[in-house]
């Protein structure tokens, strides 16, 4: 195996399904394969696209993701190959392995290898089965071809003893809950809200605000502001948008069970004045991780075979109800 760009191949493997698939790396957006190249062996929680239809997706721990430019970029995704592997500022490895419904842009960093698509797709079925409806998380293992897995979340620093201190307790309770659902999302899926959160004893409202506050938060606030501090945005700005942005949605999302959420952001805000751009960049791109690694677990665990009964209409079916 060679090292230049587009002869570094990766193993893509979901070891309880007993799959793995091969993709080699190309020179398509150099920056961003490399940038995955230099971040391997990990592992993730694998999740499903919900509403684009045959993708695979899950976070990976890689914080340059957030803000790496892509040099190429497909039109539509849906125009992709089967088997296309992209990077995404949404710090996601997603791979197309079947039609895809959502005209949107992406990045391409390689792609799976042709005799190995039937494996791809068969475990594309099997993941959509386990977020849809089993719940039986299942765990990716991404590493450089014919060389051991293992996994690492990288921990960034500060210069400001607070704000290091907050990177330090962020990146432990991201590497506690990476690969094990977290303790108070389990709880809330389960009906045990210590708040009271959910009018008249319901619990299935509460999942949909969390879910709807918690993705957002990882992939356009924390990821919005790195990319908006590497992009060279005055650092008042910055604080102003931090403080407009994080705290509301935090505090709601406290309420409803993720008090380490909130309890962070309340220290972020408090040593944000005394913030350099350096760590500024740092407390924001570890806490996006951190937020999306939650909105990955909430993303498996939200029962969204409560709607089995809604499927979509076709035109000729909607017409007959209108």
């Amino acid at each position: 195996m060679t090292e230049t760009l587009s002869g570094r191949h990766i193993e893509i493997a979901w070891p309880d399904l007993g799959i793995t698939v091969t993709a080699e790396l190309d020179d398509r957006n150099p920056a961003l394969a490399d940038a995955l190249w230099e971040a391997l062996p990990y592992q993730s929680l694998q999740g499903h696209a919900l509403v684009a239809g045959s993708h695979l997706y899950h976070v990976a721990p890689i914080h340059s993701l957030l803000h790496l430019p892509a040099s190429h970029r497909i039109a539509d995704r849906r125009e992709a190959p089967d088997g296309t592997v992209f990077c995404s500022a949404l710090q996601h490895l997603g791979i197309k392995y079947g039609t895809l419904t959502e005209p949107m842009p992406a990045s391409p960093v390689g792609r799976v290898r042709p005799e190995d698509m039937p494996a791809l797709t068969e475990a594309g079925t099997a993941v959509w089965d386990a977020v849809y409806s089993t719940k039986k998380p299942i765990l990716v293992d991404v590493r450089r071809a014919g060389l051991g897995g293992g996994h690492r979340i990288p921990r960034l620093t500060a210069a400001d003893a607070d704000a290091d201190r907050l990177l330090h307790d962020v990146h432990t309770e991201t590497e506690r809950i990476w690969l094990t659902e977290p303790p108070e999302l389990a709880e809330l899926h389960r009906g045990w809200i210590p708040s009271g959160a959910g009018s008249y004893e319901t619990v299935l409202p509460t999942l949909l605000f969390v879910n709807g506050e918690t993705r957002p938060l990882g992939y356009a606030t924390y990821g919005g502001l790195v990319r908006a501090v590497v992009g060279g945005m005055p650092l008042d700005s910055l604080r102003q948008m931090a403080r407009l942005q994080a705290g509301v949605p935090a505090e709601f999302l406290g309420y409803c069970g993720l008090e380490k959420l909130w309890a962070f952001t309340q220290r972020f805000l408090a040593c944000l004045d005394r913030l350099d751009r350096d760590d500024f960049q740092a407390v924001v791109s570890q806490m996006a991780l951190y937020i999306n690694c939650l909105g990955g677990w909430n993303l498996h665990l939200f029962p969204w075979d409560a709607g089995d009964h809604l499927r979509r209409l076709h035109s000729a079916e909607a017409g007959q109800g209108s």
